[in-house]
């Protein structure tokens, strides 16, 4: 069972979001031959406060 865990700074619309798992779950599907029904996909939200490129924040940028 493949699992993928994605996080992404805070911010993207739903649908967006919906349509990237959608697509990596289709991707990985397909590139490992595995089938659908056993790809998990899971996006974790990080507030922009929370995830920094060195010492600075994407909240600062």
């Amino acid at each position: 069972m493949p699992v993928v865990q994605t996080p992404l700074v805070q911010g993207r619309d739903n649908e967006v979001i919906e349509n990237c798992i959608k697509n990596v779950a289709r991707t990985v599907s397909e590139s490992l031959s595995a089938p659908i029904e056993s790809v998990r996909v899971i996006v974790n939200e990080v507030p922009a406060n929370h995830f920094a490129i060195g010492t600075k924040l994407k909240s600062e940028r």
